[in-house]
């Protein structure tokens, strides 16, 4: 939580951008969410019943859509589609470049004040750290607090926007098929949160890793002098490829729990549908 609060010093200074961010990411929620709902329509007309003008769907699209005329329908359906689509795009594209504005500016401000804050520290300090880590932190550890406030932070608030519009459309068509679908969320929450404590303690583990293997090769490379007089080429490559073996395990068990993960979910989904398919058909 200190971290978020750290973090969010960072913000402040562009919270008119991140809020044309925000707003961005909602009305890509609502584009989304329109698309889906002319899927009611669509399948009316397609399959023939011909009145796709009649079905109730979400912002009473159906009133959009010409009653007879087949031409009709599909040039109202095919221009609802694309104009949603591509607004949605609009929208997708502000979102992105005003979270990375907002994490650029941010970055920037943490390399400046950390890199003033290592000018003034005293010659015994950069006796007990290594240059090279120093640079890492500088360097490494920056990026990636710009890629979680541009990327990470930007997809769970998009996915949390769009799972809020498209519950709302699904209570909105079937309430008590949305309630029994619902009985599903805390084992997926739970399933979930479990896989991604574990995918976030590998990645804090490649990640360091990263910096050590950096450390390495620079600390080697740099004083390539001393490693060829002290003939100690084989110690040096034995020293980095533990390291990188380290990264390379680490990452394999991330693939491994990355394609584990969603076919479990999906398995569970399937079987919940099966479940509510019983009751629906009784």
């Amino acid at each position: 939580m200190d971290d978020i609060r750290r973090l969010l010093k960072y913000l402040r200074p562009n919270w008119i951008l991140f809020l044309l961010a925000l707003i961005s990411m909602v009305l890509v929620a609502v584009f989304e969410t329109a698309v889906g709902a002319l899927i009611v329509p669509i399948t009316d007309v397609v399959f023939g019943t011909n009145v796709g003008a009649k079905t109730q769907t979400l912002f009473n699209l159906q009133d959009f859509i010409p009653r007879d005329d087949w031409f009709s329908q599909w040039a109202a359906i095919s221009t609802m589609l694309i104009v949603f689509t591509l607004l949605g795009g609009i929208a997708e594209y502000f979102s992105v470049y005003l979270m990375a504005k907002v994490g650029q500016s941010a970055v920037l401000q943490l390399r400046e004040e950390l890199y003033g804050h290592l000018l003034k520290q005293s010659s015994s300090f950069f006796e007990k750290h290594r240059v090279n880590f120093l640079v890492s932190r500088l360097v490494v550890s920056a990026t990636a607090i710009e890629l979680a406030v541009s990327a990470h932070l930007r997809d769970v608030l998009k996915e949390s926007f769009a799972l809020l519009f498209f519950i709302s459309a699904a209570f909105y068509y079937n309430w008590r098929l949305m309630l029994g679908a619902l009985i599903i969320a805390p084992i997926i929450a739970f399933i979930t949160s479990k896989f991604s404590k574990t995918l976030r303690r590998i990645s804090e583990e490649a990640f360091e890793g990263n910096k050590i293997l950096t450390d390495t090769a620079q600390e080697s490379l740099s004083n390539h002098y001393i490693v060829k007089a002290y003939q100690a080429e084989e110690r040096e490559n034995a020293r980095f490829s533990q390291v990188a073996k380290k990264i390379a395990h680490a990452n394999l068990r991330s693939g491994k729990i990355s394609a584990f993960s969603p076919p479990t979910i999906s398995f569970i989904g399937v079987l919940m549908i099966c479940i509510l398919l019983f009751f629906g058909l009784r």
